[in-house]
C-alpha cells in the first residue's frame, strides 16, 4: 500500500464515506478543476456497481412481497384442505406455492450474497475514487498556493514602487507649481505664456495647483 493510502486509510478509520458520485458537492469540485481519466473510469465503475446494487435491492423487495403473499395463501389452503379431507387439487396448490416460496428463498439468498459482495466492491472503488479526487484537488491547491504567493510578492513590490512613484509625482507637480507660481510673480503672465508655448505647446501635462490645506490633492 502506498504511503498516501496508509495516511488516508488511517484518517478514515471509523468514519462513513459517502458514495461520491451520488454527492452533488463532489460534482461541484470539478467545476473548479478537471477530472482525470482515472477519476472518470472509477466514477463510471462506481456508478455501474451502485446501479446494480439498487436493482438487486428493488428485486429483493419485490421477492419478499411475493413470498409474504404466498405464505399468506398457504394457511387458508391448509384449512380448506383439512375441511375437504385432503383434496388433491388443494394439496397441489399448496405444493406449488411451497415450490415458489423455496424459489423466493433461493433468490433472496443469492441476492443477499451478491449485495454483500457489491457492498465491498462499492466501498473499495469509492475509496479509490476519493484518494484520486484528493490527489487532484491537493495538487490544484498546491499550484494555486504557489501562484498566490508569487502574485502576492509581485503586488507587494508593485505597491512599494507605486508609493514611490506617487511621491515622485507629487514632488514633481509641487515643484512645477512653485516654479510657475514664482515665474508668474517675477516675470508676469505674458512672459510665462510665451515660455509655455515654447516648451509645452500641446499642454498635455497642465500644471495642477494643490487644494488649500491638502498638499496631496490637486485640481486642474
Amino acid at each position: 500500500m502506498a504511503r498516501d493510502d496508509e495516511v488516508y486509510m488511517s484518517a478514515l478509520q471509523g468514519k462513513s464515506i459517502p458514495i461520491l458520485t451520488l454527492d452533488n458537492k463532489w460534482h461541484q469540485l470539478f467545476t473548479q478543476t478537471e477530472m482525470t481519466p482515472e477519476i472518470e473510469q472509477l466514477a463510471d465503475e462506481l456508478n455501474s456497481l451502485v446501479e446494480r446494487d439498487g436493482k438487486l435491492r428493488s428485486q429483493t423487495k419485490d421477492i419478499k412481497k411475493l413470498k409474504k403473499k404466498l405464505l399468506g395463501e398457504i394457511v387458508p389452503l391448509r384449512d380448506k384442505a383439512n375441511k375437504a379431507g385432503n383434496s388433491a387439487a388443494i394439496e397441489k396448490e399448496i405444493s406449488e406455492r411451497t415450490r415458489l416460496i423455496n424459489e423466493c428463498n433461493d433468490k433472496l439468498d443469492g441476492h443477499q450474497d451478491e449485495l454483500l459482495d457489491l457492498s465491498k466492491q462499492i466501498y473499495d472503488i469509492d475509496y479509490k475514487l476519493m484518494v484520486e479526487t484528493m490527489k487532484v484537488c491537493y495538487e490544484r491547491l498546491h499550484d494555486n498556493t504557489s501562484d498566490i504567493k508569487s502574485l502576492d510578492e509581485w503586488i507587494s513590490r508593485a505597491r512599494i514602487e507605486l508609493k514611490k512613484n506617487v511621491i515622485r509625482l507629487q514632488e514633481a507637480e509641487m515643484e512645477n507649481y512653485n516654479l510657475y507660481s514664482y515665474m508668474h510673480q517675477i516675470f508676469g503672465p505674458e512672459v510665462v505664456d510665451i515660455f509655455d508655448m515654447k516648451y509645452d505647446p500641446d499642454r498635455r501635462h497642465p500644471i495642477r495647483r494643490p487644494l488649500s490645506g491638502a498638499e496631496d490633492e490637486y485640481v486642474e
